[in-house]
């Protein structure tokens, strides 16, 4: 049993999907792309919660845990309900 990050490695995601990686520390916001997370050799391989446990923020100073989550800019719908 696990959630998305452990069923799908990196070579599974499409090459234009964006990840979100927010740091715990300083909530600094990063996208990555298949392309920026396959730069060195074999990551390909790696399930996306492996990725989450090595990343850290590159913010001076900080080195925070990032978290990860899916970037669904294109799905996103407009506020549906209102006042009667």
């Amino acid at each position: 049993m696990g959630n998305w990050k452990t069923k799908y490695k990196v070579g599974d995601l499409a090459d234009k999907q964006r990840i979100e990686m927010i740091c715990k520390k300083c909530s600094r916001l990063v996208y990555i792309t298949k392309a920026t997370t396959c730069t060195v050799r074999g990551r390909e391989q790696l399930y996306l919660d492996e990725i989450e446990n090595r990343a850290r923020c590159k913010a001076q100073g900080c080195r925070g845990r990032m978290r990860m989550a899916m970037d669904r800019q294109y799905e996103m719908s407009g506020f549906v309900g209102g006042l009667a």
